[in-house]
């Protein structure tokens, strides 16, 4: 079991018919990563703050997405997001976007950790692969 996060599917998600937009999905992802992140710094100080303290940034290497179902306006889906392998410079996700237990979507997603001031790849944080791996 990994790290939840539900996410509301408002209009602005949606075509005009109210079915979610294809590309939508990623933010919802992103969204979910983000509030892991949260989880694994969980302190007094924000996140954003904590990355730049240790000029550290998270980057999206690849994504794959596969699609099952359609998701509509108002619905309530639960990303997943799971570990499916750990790196020293990379992590790979595993991301599943359900609704009531169904599955709507499935991603893939490598990220890299990064020195913001370089610009360039560094090991990720001891303190969060420890936790990440504990997932």
């Amino acid at each position: 079991m990994g790290h939840r996060f539900k996410q509301r599917v408002y209009y602005s998600d949606t075509d005009a018919g109210g079915i979610v937009y294809h590309a939508r999905y990623l933010d919802f992802a992103e969204h979910a990563r983000t509030e892991l992140l949260r989880y694994v710094y969980d302190s007094e100080q924000p996140q954003r703050q904590q990355m730049m303290n240790r000029r550290i940034g998270y980057v999206v290497k690849s994504v794959n997405v596969e699609y099952h179902r359609v998701a509509y306006l108002d619905d309530v889906l639960e990303v997943e997001t799971t570990i499916e392998s750990a790196k020293r410079f990379s992590l790979t996700f595993l991301q599943e976007i359900t609704r009531d237990d169904e599955s709507i979507a499935t991603l893939t997603v490598r990220v890299a950790s990064i020195n913001l001031d370089t610009l360039k790849i560094q090991p990720f944080d001891p303190k969060f692969a420890e936790i990440v791996n504990a997932l």
